[in-house]
């Protein structure tokens, strides 16, 4: 019986794929997260629990620019339970593809990805849970869709267990 559990694991395991963002590398539009987000940027996102249903909603503000050597993402959120939320993001690109980022509420350095028209993020998270922070983790992909245009879905896990999933769309202002 211990064989054949292993051999269906085995198995199971074995047809897993795991998307990597150089799957992406010849996709278009390319995105370069520090061109797409420069300026002015609208999101409006979901959080959906581990059962599919909606948790929350928001939208949010964000604003790209160069303080001479990184990028820095200002993100302003309005939670539809009346919640705020700022975060500032400082992005370095170190390479041609990689990136790392840092905030005041994620856990250590985020690491970044960028090929064709996809960008994975990977970084913990501190959150407000009833009065005190907790950490989770996000695997985030970002999308462009054209030069207006980017998708954002992320998976938030603890201890490896998925709690979540996040979904967002980018309309970046072209004035």
């Amino acid at each position: 019986m211990r064989q054949v559990l292993t051999f269906i694991l085995i198995i199971l395991l074995s047809n897993c794929t795991i998307m990597k963002p150089e799957d992406y590398k010849n996709t278009e539009p390319k995105i370069k997260i520090e061109e797409y987000f420069l300026g002015d940027v609208k999101a409006w996102g979901i959080f959906q629990g581990r059962s599919g249903i909606v948790k929350r909603q928001f939208t949010a503000k964000m604003n790209g620019s160069f303080n001479g050597e990184n990028f820095i993402l200002n993100e302003d959120f309005s939670w539809n339970d009346g919640e705020k939320q700022k975060r500032q993001w400082t992005i370095k690109k170190i390479g041609d593809h990689n990136y790392e980022g840092t905030a005041a509420d994620v856990v250590g350095v985020a690491k970044g990805k960028s090929y064709g028209s996809a960008f994975k993020f990977e970084y913990d998270l501190l959150i407000p849970y009833k009065d005190k922070k907790i950490k989770v983790s996000f695997d985030d992909w970002i999308f462009k869709q054209d030069d207006e245009v980017a998708i954002n879905r992320a998976i938030v896990t603890k201890f490896g267990f998925k709690i979540g999933e996040l979904t967002v769309f980018f309309l970046k202002s072209l004035n």
